[in-house]
C-alpha cells in the first residue's frame, strides 16, 4: 500500500511520518485490497489555535473511497483516532462484499436448480 501524507499549515517531520505510516499500514492487515492511502494533516490558523485535523482516504479497486476524518487538540491523538473509524469501514465493506458474493450464489443456485422438464 503506498502511502502519501500531506501537510497543510505545519512541518512534516520525519518522526511524524514514520508515525502515520505505522498506524495507517497497520490498516493493510483487515483488507488487502486497498491501493493507495491518502493522509492530509492540518493545523488551524483561523479561529482555534491549537486545533489538528487528520482525514485519510482509502483507495480501493473499482473506484471506491472510504474516508475517515477526525479532530484533537495534539496531532497524535488526531492520528490515532481515525484509524479506529477507518478500521470499522473496512469491516463494514468488507461484511458488504461477503453479503453481495453470497446473495449472487443463493440466485445463481435457485437459477440452476430450476428445470422445467422435470415434474414434482
Amino acid at each position: 500500500m503506498k502511502v502519501i501524507i500531506k501537510g497543510t499549515n505545519l512541518e512534516l517531520t520525519e518522526a511524524l511520518k514514520q508515525y502515520v505510516n505505522e498506524k495507517i499500514g497497520h490498516l493493510e492487515h483487515y483488507s488487502e485490497e486497498i491501493l493507495e492511502a491518502r493522509v492530509e494533516l492540518e493545523t488551524s490558523t483561523h479561529h482555534q489555535k491549537g486545533f489538528f485535523r487528520c482525514e485519510v482516504n482509502l483507495d480501493l479497486p473499482h473506484m471506491q473511497v472510504l474516508r475517515a476524518e477526525s479532530t484533537g487538540a495534539d496531532l497524535y491523538a488526531a492520528i490515532d483516532l481515525v484509524v479506529p473509524k477507518l478500521r470499522t469501514e473496512l469491516e463494514r465493506h468488507e461484511g458488504r462484499a461477503h453479503g453481495q458474493d453470497r446473495s449472487m450464489k443463493r440466485d445463481l443456485k435457485s437459477i440452476f436448480a430450476w428445470r422445467p422438464w422435470r415434474k414434482g
